[in-house]
């Protein structure tokens, strides 16, 4: 369990972080900004929460996203050693992104087929969805930048990829099925 009695360390004062296994790395860095662009969705998702207390369900699977959304961060965080223990680092799991699957595939069967891309909006809680989905899409750049430079774990890259599916799905879900999403008409606006 973890236990913060301290919020502030003044440690990041000279633009430098820790990494999950101690390293300091500066800030900007590819691996922090990944998992940064995680936290930021998370965020995202609290605001989309606020308007989901009515869809029990609904909610109950942005909880668990939310968690997830801090493992990953933790499995982003910790750089992977040759030597690694298994059991000691906090790592994505394929069974994580399996629910996403099973979610998108329950939801999906029940929305109006699409005719067009959607543009952001709806619903309070659709339009945060569609925006986290967006961050989703550049966290998952900068994962895949990051796996060209040094190891990382596949899963934490295939779970971004189905969450940014998942919040697209329930994006229009939330959106009555479908019926309020907002259709793109190309060049509609000539």
């Amino acid at each position: 369990m973890v236990q913060l009695t301290r919020i502030y360390t003044r440690g990041g004062d000279k633009g430098k972080t820790s990494l999950g296994d101690g390293t300091r790395v500066n800030k900007g860095a590819l691996r922090v900004s990944a998992y940064g662009t995680v936290d930021e969705a998370n965020g995202i998702l609290g605001l989309a929460r606020v308007h989901t207390a009515a869809d029990p369900e609904a909610d109950a699977m942005l909880g668990r996203i939310q968690n997830d959304l801090f493992d990953l961060g933790a499995d982003l965080c910790t750089p992977i050693k040759e030597d690694e223990d298994a059991s000691m680092a906090l790592r994505m799991q394929p069974e994580q992104v399996k629910r996403l699957e099973s979610e998108i595939d329950a939801m999906n069967a029940d929305l109006i087929p699409l005719k067009s891309f959607i543009l952001p909006g709806g619903k309070p809680a659709a339009a945060y969805l569609h925006l986290a989905r967006s961050v989703i899409r550049r966290a998952e750049r900068e994962i895949s930048e990051l796996i060209e430079k040094e190891p990382v774990n596949p899963e934490a890259l295939k779970y971004a990829n189905r969450l940014s599916d998942h919040l697209f799905v329930l994006g229009r879900y939330l959106n009555d099925k479908g019926g309020c999403d907002i259709l793109w008409v190309p060049g509609g606006s000539r």
